[in-house]
C-alpha cells in the first residue's frame, strides 16, 4: 500500500510540474522588463515576445534547448533590435547540438546585417545580389576595381555567384564576389549549424549566401566598432545574461561541427500565413493553433 501511495504521490507531483513549454514561456514572461529595456523604440516588447512564441510554435525543438541558451539568444536579438524567425529574415533562433546538449544559437540574417549597417550612420547604400548564368556580369580587382552587372530579362538560368557592394556617405565604396562553390565551402567550414535541419542554410540558402558576401565585403568598410561587435554576435551561443550580450563569451564548441544535427523537420509556413503586424504565425490547420498555455501568456502580455 505504501508503494501505491508513493507512486500516486510521485505521479501527482509530476502532473503538477509545468511542461517544458510552459516553463520556457514563464521564463520569457519574467524577462519582459529586460526585453522592453533592450528593444529600440520601433519594436515593442509585446510584439517581440509574440515573435519568440511564434518561433517556439514553428520550431518545437527550441523548447528542448537549455533555457539559459534560449534566453541568451533571445536577448541578443532584443539588444540588437532585430526580429527573430520572421519572414523579414533579420535573425534566427536555431536549435543546435553543442557539446552533446541541445542549445539555442543566435544567427543574423542578411537583412538584419543590412539594417545594422544603415543604423551605423556611415553607410549610404548597401546591396547584395545573385548572379545568374545568363546575366551580363564582369568584375575586375586591382588598383582600379570594377563591377558591372546587367541581369538578363528572361531565361536567366541558375545562380552561379553572389556579390555585395556598399557606398559610404563620404564617397568610399567596396564590393565582394563569391561563386556558389565558394559560398558552400565557406559555409561548411565556418557555420557550425550548416548541416542542421533548422539552419537557415537549408531553407534560405540565397539569403545566407548574401549574408556571407556582405560580411566579407563589410570587413573593408570604415564602420564603427559598435557595428563590428554586433556582427561578431552572429552564430554564437550564450547562456549568461548581461547588459551587453555582445561582450559575453561564445560557448559554442567549434570542434563539434561534425556532431549529429537535429533531424526533426520543422513545420513550414508561407509568408501569407504570417501576421506582419504582430509577427505571429497564423496556422491553417486548427490542430496547429496556439495552445491554451500560449493564450494565457498572450493575455497576460496585454495587461
Amino acid at each position: 500500500m505504501a508503494t501505491t501511495k508513493g507512486g500516486l504521490a510521485a505521479a501527482k507531483q509530476a502532473a503538477m510540474r509545468p511542461s517544458p513549454k510552459k516553463h520556457m514561456m514563464d521564463l520569457i514572461k519574467s524577462m519582459k522588463p529586460q526585453i522592453e529595456a533592450a528593444l529600440p523604440s520601433v519594436l515593442t516588447g509585446e510584439r517581440f515576445t509574440r515573435m519568440v512564441l511564434s518561433a517556439m510554435s514553428t520550431t518545437p525543438k527550441l523548447i528542448e534547448c537549455t533555457p539559459n541558451s534560449f534566453l541568451g539568444a533571445m536577448m541578443q536579438a532584443a539588444q540588437l533590435g532585430v526580429e527573430p524567425n520572421t519572414p523579414l529574415g533579420q535573425a534566427y533562433l536555431i536549435p543546435y547540438k553543442n557539446k552533446g546538449t541541445l542549445e539555442c544559437q543566435f544567427q543574423l540574417g542578411y537583412k538584419g546585417l543590412i539594417d545594422l549597417a544603415y543604423r551605423s550612420g556611415q553607410v549610404k547604400d548597401i546591396q547584395a545580389h545573385e548572379v545568374y548564368e545568363n546575366d551580363e556580369f564582369e568584375y575586375e580587382l586591382g588598383l582600379e576595381a570594377k563591377l558591372r552587372h546587367k541581369p538578363a530579362m528572361k531565361d536567366r538560368g541558375t545562380v552561379v555567384a553572389y556579390y555585395a557592394v556598399f557606398h559610404t556617405k563620404d564617397g568610399g565604396y567596396g564590393f565582394e564576389v563569391m561563386s556558389v562553390d565558394d559560398i558552400r565551402s565557406h559555409a561548411k567550414k565556418y557555420s557550425q549549424s550548416f548541416n542542421s535541419t533548422y539552419s537557415p542554410w537549408s531553407r534560405n540558402f540565397d539569403e545566407m549566401a548574401k549574408k556571407t558576401v556582405l560580411k566579407k565585403c563589410l570587413k573593408y568598410a570604415p564602420l564603427k566598432t559598435e557595428f563590428v561587435r554586433a556582427m561578431n554576435a552572429d552564430g554564437t551561443i550564450k547562456s549568461a545574461l548581461a547588459k551587453d550580450m555582445v561582450d559575453e563569451h561564445d560557448e559554442t564548441e567549434y570542434m563539434d561541427i561534425e556532431s549529429e544535427p537535429v533531424q526533426d523537420e520543422p513545420e513550414t509556413h508561407s509568408t501569407a500565413n504570417v501576421d506582419m503586424t504582430t509577427g505571429e504565425i497564423i496556422p491553417t490547420n486548427p490542430a496547429d493553433r496556439i495552445s491554451e498555455d500560449d493564450k494565457i501568456l498572450e493575455d497576460s502580455l496585454d495587461m
